[in-house]
């Protein structure tokens, strides 16, 4: 059956949205079988291709109350990090398009400026969406469009993030009309962490209270008993008040930002009542609603961990279609799970750190089996960074695990609180490199420049699984103690048989991986298998060319380098991350100060951003794939005979 024929049969009302305005044509009593076929279309297009679905199921009575209520998109609709917006970008003239999600050229998993007006502000990172919908709300006061209203949808314990914080901060002194509307699901991607979490789980507001001081407030202001100027301290004198009557504090009434909630947040006729009622208000305000993530979806309800991304499944049985894994390689972050456990059971200095992620790490397995040792911290990677150098100034070896594009969160933090101090913590870059499916917000390919400049940081990759653990392995003696950065991609290795004895790779060693003539590949980390496969295309044709596997960015092998530029008259350099300032940087500046008669082809990421598509996809497209390396080895070979 097409796209187009399960639409017409299955999605009665939804058929006829192509837009917020057709939304707006249908009674408040047709919405919740909206919601209904909009939960049916989900499941039905994510069962075969793939994206994130619990969040999006969890968030269908949201997106179909906002677009109903808002006037979007004039109305700014600021997401968080974008899990819970497809039921937004099928209602906003995406729907027949929503067969291409995550494909390339196709859809985006994210919201996207780029792709849609109804896509106000980038999204995928956490905890953004308060600080960039205050600015656009200012921004509107600022060009006189008072009438515009800005709503930041904030959920999957983004709210936990120390921007999100931030930009409470900021908008409780600053005027404002700004509305905040909390997805509270209890969960992120694994299950909420940290006070917070606990704090909101427990909060009864009265929700006769909120439209009773509402009534009296309206009543006060209508009579001049309050103003503008006067509100501020009538607020304080509520929050008090609630405080006495509910036996709690509100954390946000008590930072001066109405707070109203919690309510049912699946509950789409309340959902368009409630957000009439706040809509025109002034000043900033909350609107606190419970959800389910994977609601509507019995194996999401019960496990919503495993189905906030899980991959093709059977849409009538649940049966998650994972194919077999026997004797295929493991994902490298399963070895990096199993090694740190070996390790640390060796080493009691060994803690695990990691920021919200221990499943999609694979820290899971020491936190299983080391609670004690073990640190999830919550959506919090600058934290992560300087807690773990805490630990490293008291004696203990952290492991801090976060992926590559959420580590850039914490930047300030190695150098500041790592690096300076020459702390030992073992950085691994989980999902470095080309990452796939999520995007321009997740690949990783920045890591390698961003950490080559700091002094004193030991930057390496691994080529295979083998490798990730000898490499751990060489992070936590003694005699390397410093900042150690380890970076590895997402998925699957390339050896059925990972286990191996650990054995130390020496710092700022590399090696050769075949010898040739006239030109020297040198690649660094997993993509040097895309190298091992074009030198053996070359040969095929009878080229020989040398290969290096460089292991480590920095400090980087420099006989290696002489070796090259006095045996070969061209070097190409593979990395799968930016060119600028990575491993081709680190060569061409080398040779340009010891051998400038040494042409250096660098082969990586352009100075671009990477759309989505898959791994194999992208690769080619930014000609890193073998028969690509292969083909302009090839070029390389004809411009200097």
């Amino acid at each position: 059956m097409s796209d187009t024929e399960y639409i017409e049969q299955h999605c009665e009302l939804l058929s006829h949205i192509d837009s917020p305005a057709d939304l707006k044509k249908l009674s408040e009593d047709q919405l919740p079988q909206v919601c209904a076929e909009l939960r049916q279309f989900i499941i039905h297009e994510v069962s075969r291709n793939p994206g994130h679905f619990a969040s999006s199921m969890g968030a269908v009575e949201i997106n179909v109350a906002l677009h109903y209520v808002f006037n979007t998109p004039y109305d700014r609709l600021v997401w968080d990090v974008g899990h819970q917006a497809y039921a937004h970008k099928i209602l906003t003239g995406r729907r027949d398009r929503f067969v291409t999600n995550r494909t390339l050229g196709g859809l985006s998993g994210f919201p996207n400026p780029e792709e849609s007006e109804y896509d106000t502000f980038t999204a995928g990172h956490a905890s953004n969406s308060i600080s960039a919908a205050l600015g656009m709300a200012i921004g509107s006061e600022l060009a006189h469009e008072t009438d515009r209203k800005v709503v930041a949808v904030i959920g999957d314990a983004s709210i936990s993030g120390g921007l999100a914080f931030e930009g409470l901060n900021n908008a409780a002194t600053m005027k404002n009309n700004l509305l905040i509307v909390l997805n509270d699901n209890d969960m992120s991607i694994d299950a909420s962490v940290g006070a917070l979490g606990n704090y909101l789980a427990n909060m009864s507001i009265s929700r006769g209270y909120n439209n009773r001081r509402y009534k009296l407030y309206q009543f006060c202001k209508k009579h001049n008993i309050i103003n503008d100027n006067r509100k501020g301290l009538i607020m304080r004198f509520n929050n008090a008040m609630k405080s006495l009557i509910t036996g709690q504090q509100n954390i946000f009434e008590g930072l001066n930002i109405r707070y109203f909630g919690p309510f049912d947040g699946h509950d789409v006729k309340k959902l368009v009542k409630v957000f009439r009622h706040v809509k025109d208000m002034t000043g900033p305000k909350i609107v606190h609603l419970h959800t389910i993530k994977g609601k509507g979806y019995e194996p999401a309800e019960k496990d919503p961990a495993t189905w906030h991304a899980p991959g093709a499944f059977d849409e009538e049985t649940g049966e998650r279609l994972t194919g077999s894994s026997d004797g295929k390689a493991p994902k490298y972050q399963y070895v990096f799970g199993k090694t740190l456990v070996e390790l640390a059971k060796a080493n009691d200095k060994i803690v695990g750190i990691t920021a919200a992620m221990p499943g999609g790490t694979s820290m899971n397995l020491m936190l299983e089996e080391m609670p004690d040792r073990t640190f999830d911290v919550g959506i919090s990677e600058g934290h992560a960074v300087t807690f773990s150098g805490g630990l490293a100034k008291e004696g203990r070896h952290p492991f801090c695990c976060i992926y590559s594009s959420f580590l850039q969160r914490g930047y300030d933090h190695i150098i500041h609180d790592v690096a300076i101090q020459h702390l030992p913590v073992t950085f691994c870059l989980d999902r470095s490199g080309i990452v796939g499916e999520d995007g321009v917000t997740h690949h990783g390919l920045f890591d390698l420049a961003y950490l080559r400049c700091i002094p004193g940081m030991v930057v390496s990759a691994p080529i295979n699984e083998h490798d990730l653990r000898c490499l751990m392995y060489t992070s936590q003696l003694d005699k390397y103690a410093g900042p150690f950065a380890i970076r590895y991609p997402r998925g699957r290795g390339v050896l059925p048989d990972w286990e191996c004895e650990f054995s130390e790779l020496p710092v700022g060693k590399g090696r050769c991986l075949s010898r040739g003539k006239d030109v020297a590949i040198l690649s660094i980390g997993h993509i040097g298998n895309n190298v091992i496969k074009a030198v053996s295309m070359l040969r095929d044709k009878g080229i020989e060319v040398g290969h290096y596997d460089m292991i480590y960015l920095k400090p980087i092998d420099e006989e290696i380098l002489r070796e090259v530029a006095q045996n070969y008259r061209a070097v190409v350099t593979v990395e799968d991350g930016t060119t600028i300032g990575g491993l081709g940087g680190a060569v061409a500046e080398w040779m340009t100060s010891h051998a400038p008669h040494i042409p250096v082809l660098r082969k990586g990421i352009d100075d671009v951003f990477v759309e989505h598509g898959t791994v194999a996809q992208l690769h080619e497209l930014c000609g890193i794939d073998a028969a690509s390396i292969a083909g302009d080895v090839e070029k390389e070979l004809q411009s200097i005979k």
